[in-house]
């Protein structure tokens, strides 16, 4: 029986852990290698994960990618064949998975990968696994939705595999890159993986929370591997703190609730699936069903459409818009990303960006601004474009489940559009117009918009999928039509059940006065159940009406944020200076631009203040400032990753002309100490340590970085050598903090001291403890306090 005819309806089990039975082999290679120098070991442990139960067993090729290995396609072949041997022997079902991991880097703007290069990375593993056999491809420990977005292209673009995709998840139930459950839900169902799901990083204690949230808003199969609790060094050796027998009945439970594909990550052997299946084979499988939620996300915030009216801000789009078209043409991408922030400041929750100039090619310039404002901002982005080539050049780079603007009930905009919103999982914006005009009643754009639906189902769009624009037009030409768009925006939201969306404005083109006209119409609009709102969101009266709405709407418990905008705030309601919103810290221009991320603004406002200022007083009382602003927001869960790298990469701009001004004068800056950083020997993922490099560096930490895989011979005399403080080591997999316990005995032998500090998905404070670590970095913002401590503040 094929295993695509049994996704979803049966009760799938995966195997344990490859790399938890490796290492009780102790070698010292790469995993991968064992493909190739010891394949009956391999072989055998499929074998026992067969023996246990499993019906799906992964592929010893975690890591098999190009830049890694020069052998590629000889490890994949092999790993497959190994698998291969192990289901001939066992004369069962059973399905053989392609294991991808992470690249190993960071896509931009966190790192030095382009998209477009990790796409080409995972193309060639992926094309790899399908010509030797693999049934299918098993994405996980992703912890950047990004990544996972180019893997799950680059399967689906050059293969024919179903694809599974689990993401790793800590404590506070965020990813790496700041993103929840529901923000992996709505960008990997919208990506059409077969099953999406948790693996890694956590026990089956601490994930089962999460699962329940994503059983609640998946409609398809959901999978987790936990790890076997959470781990502790006993003896030199990693051990995880759950036994089979508790391990198997949190797997129950979750399987109960609605898991249909089971297995084990770090810690689970053998036995750990052979009790899972005895107590789960045997259940029903929960039914899936089609979960009618509308999600759109950003890499680290997801939107639920319907639960209230939201906000797109519409200032992105040179239409009518004299110093944005000179921006664009002038290549200025700074006020772009101005106003991408002043919007989101203002109240926004989704931005616009439209690049239609005739004067400048539209395919590079959306992409480009897409990729510089997704650096800077966590919200969702609204692609805006008539042109399929653009829509599609957007939606590859754009990291998360966007909305697409638009499709028309034309029959040529729905047979370009629809399959870009089918492949790249976007929720389209369908215009009430077609071969014949916008219609003049409401009867007949309710006509045009079930026109969209229904060809948008023929394509595999999904209701909940669509949004529709009623068509907001001008009322002192169109005055009757005006009014029959409120009629249509009733009775499309009611009769066919889909969300609705305006661009308010158009309304009063032509008229005087025109805010007061736009905030009536859309006080009107919003009370006829308008779920997203285009609107220029520093207008004052605008967003007034809004925050007023949402009182008699009951969406606004005891006035509570109408009263926060507006207690202690004149208000102004004939400009688009937005002054109802509380004022934010106060910073100077140099500090604002590295808390928000604007590298050369930075660079330009620290030149000017080199002119008045000295340059350590700019340091101290302005970058230093500012990043323990950004530090802060980060601890307390009101920032994420990204906006912590993009202002460390302000804070480098603003330090890169201090430097010039003082090499100019003949000055030398200096360092505040040196800090050896490693991946530990056997560990090819540096992503972690990469992330704290340039973090440090930012703070004015000199940093020797040895890579990934090092050896304990080349940290101990790196360490030795250059007289070094503090040493910082990271490890991903359990196989190889085995190698930070040898490497921190031998550094403390020989300087006895120098401190060490540790970090990786899995450690935690008393792992660190258990090894002998000084310190225990959680994440990498907790490396500064540390360096602070060595070195003195």
């Amino acid at each position: 029986m094929s295993l695509q005819r049994k996704i979803g309806k049966e009760i799938l089990f995966f195997d344990g852990a490859m790399g938890s039975m490796i290492q009780k082999h102790n070698f010292t290679v790469p995993p991968e290698i064992l493909n190739i120098s010891n394949p009956q070991i391999i072989t055998d442990i499929h074998e026992k994960y067969i023996e246990a139960g499993s019906d799906i067993i992964s592929t010893n090729t975690f890591g098999a990618y190009s830049h890694k290995f020069g052998n590629l396609e000889q490890i994949i072949s092999r790993a497959i064949i190994n698998a291969k041997a192990a289901v001939l022997k066992s004369k069962k079902e059973v399905y053989i998975a392609l294991d991808m991991g992470p690249s190993g880097k960071l896509l931009k703007p966190l790192g030095d990968l382009e998209f477009s290069d990790a796409y080409e990375i995972f193309k060639e593993t992926a094309i790899l696994g399908e010509k030797y056999g693999a049934d299918l491809v098993i994405l996980e420990t992703f912890s950047d939705t990004y990544e996972a977005k180019a893997a799950i292209l680059a399967i689906k673009e050059n293969t024919n595999l179903p694809i599974f995709c689990t993401m790793t998840f800590d404590e506070n139930q965020k990813t790496l890159t700041g993103g929840d459950v529901l923000t992996m839900v709505s960008l990997l169902e919208g990506l059409g993986v077969d099953a999406l799901g948790i693996n890694c990083g956590l026990g089956p204690k601490q994930i089962e929370p999460m699962v329940k949230e994503i059983l609640k808003y998946s409609s398809i199969p959901v999978m987790i591997q936990p790890n076997a609790g959470l781990p502790k060094s006993v003896n030199g050796k990693t051990v995880y703190d759950l036994d089979a027998e508790e391990f198997s009945e949190s797997m129950k439970r979750m399987c109960m609730e609605g898991a249909l594909i089971l297995g084990g990550c770090c810690g689970t052997t053998p036995e750990y699936i052979q009790k899972t299946v005895e107590k789960c084979k045997l259940l029903t499988p929960v039914s899936l069903s089609e979960k009618e939620y509308t999600f759109i996300s950003s890499g680290s915030r997801h939107l639920l459409l319907g639960r209230e009216p939201l906000i797109i801000g519409e200032r992105i789009n040179p239409t009518g818009k004299k110093k944005l078209k000179e921006a664009l043409i002038n290549k200025d991408m700074d006020m772009i990303l101005q106003e991408a922030i002043d919007q989101k400041e203002a109240g926004a929750h989704i931005l616009d960006v439209n690049m239609g100039l005739p004067e400048i090619n539209e395919v590079e310039y959306i992409v480009d601004s897409v990729k510089a404002i997704q650096a800077i901002s966590d919200l969702p982005l609204q692609i805006d474009s008539s042109t399929p080539e653009v829509i599609e050049a957007a939606l590859r780079v754009y990291n998360g489940k966007p909305l697409i603007n638009s499709v028309s009930g034309k029959k040529e905009s729905m047979e370009k559009i629809f399959p870009l919103v089918k492949k790249y999982g976007g929720v389209v914006i369908g215009l009430v117009i077609d071969e014949n005009g916008i219609p003049e009643t409401a009867e007949a754009r309710y006509d045009v918009a079930k026109k969209i639906i229904d060809t948008a189902e023929e394509y595999g769009i999904k209701r909940k999928n669509i949004v529709i624009d009623p068509l907001t037009l001008t009322v002192s030409a169109q005055q009757k039509e005006a009014i029959e768009t409120l009629t249509a925006l009733r009775n499309i939201k009611q009769g066919l059940n889909v969300k609705t969306i305006l661009g308010v404005s158009n309304v009063s083109f032509g008229i005087p006065n025109r805010q007061s006209v736009n905030s009536t119409f859309f006080a009107l609009a919003l009370q006829a159940g308008l779920d997203l709102c285009i609107i220029n969101p520093l207008s004052d009266l605008m967003m007034g009406t809004y925050r007023a709405y949402k009182i008699f709407a009951g969406l606004d418990e005891n006035c509570r944020e109408y009263i926060s905008c507006y207690s202690d705030k004149a208000i102004v309601t004939d400009t688009v200076k937005n002054t109802s919103r509380k004022a934010s810290v106060s910073f100077s221009p140099l500090e604002e631009c590295v808390v928000k991320g604007l590298k050369d603004i930075a660079y330009i406002e620290t030149k000017k203040l080199l002119e008045t200022t000295e340059p350590f007083d700019i340091i101290n009382s302005h970058i230093v400032t500012a990043l323990d602003y950004v530090g802060s927001n980060f601890e307390t869960g009101k920032m994420f990753l990204p906006q912590l790298i993009m202002s460390a990469e302000s804070a480098k701009r603003s330090f890169d002309a201090i430097k010039e001004h003082m090499d100019k004068q003949g000055k030398k800056t200096e360092l505040k100490g040196k800090i050896v950083l490693a991946t530990v020997f056997g560990d090819s993922h540096d992503i972690g340590k990469n992330i704290v490099k340039a973090i440090l560096e930012n703070y004015g930490y000199e940093i020797i970085d040895l890579g990934k895989d090092v050896p304990i011979e080349t940290v101990v005399s790196s360490v030795v050598e250059n007289d070094i403080k503090l040493v910082g080591l990271s490890a991903l997999m359990t196989t190889t903090v085995v190698n930070m316990e040898k490497t921190i005995e031998k550094v403390k032998e020989v300087m006895p001291q120098c401190k060490i500090m540790v970090g990786g998905a899995v450690l935690n404070e008393d792992y660190a403890k258990m090894i002998n670590a000084d310190f225990y970095a959680k994440d990498a913002l907790s490396a500064i306090p540390i360096a602070k401590e060595i070195f003195g503040k």
